[in-house]
């Protein structure tokens, strides 16, 4: 518990400085001069990874520090001749699946992609049920219901 509560400080101390502690863990050097079509590779691999401070925006859409950094990440390793799926991989080994727009389908993210399906089945099962039970015909009126009916109608009791 000791260890939790000060890790817990030093991340609520490097907030209050301003300070990103993932950007301490990314030390790039400079942007490296890129040709057009790595520049257009490192344009597409911004767009398709989440920026994980923001989280709704794409590394290439935010302007959070460790996006840059992980934008410098993305020109130093196409500078260095790594192929898009290695960049790819680089990252997800680094931030898990979380990082990528459109996660890999596997074991651990079918929830994720089926469970919007398994919810709308599911709603359809129960509006289904619900319209079933509903369509159920009573059986008719006994005389006595029926006297009994009309007896509150006319007089309200």
């Amino acid at each position: 518990m000791n260890l939790l509560t000060r890790v817990l400080t030093a991340l609520l101390l490097a907030a209050s400085l301003n300070l990103t502690p993932f950007s301490a863990l990314a030390q790039t050097p400079a942007e490296p001069k890129l040709t057009p079509a790595e520049q257009q590779r490192a344009d597409h691999l911004a767009h398709a990874l989440r920026c994980l401070v923001c989280q709704n925006q794409s590394l290439a859409d935010s302007n959070a520090p460790l996006a840059h950094d992980m934008r410098k990440l993305i020109h130093a390793q196409l500078a260095d001749g790594r192929t898009d799926a290695q960049i790819m991989r680089f990252f997800e080994d680094r931030y898990g699946d979380f990082v990528r727009y459109d996660p890999p389908f596997k074991p651990i993210t079918w929830l994720l992609w089926l469970g919007p399906f398994a919810l709308l089945a599911l709603g359809f099962w129960v509006l289904m049920r619900t319209l079933k039970r509903r369509n159920v015909t009573r059986a008719p009126l006994t005389a006595d219901e029926r006297a009994r009916a009309a007896r509150y109608l006319d007089t309200g009791s």
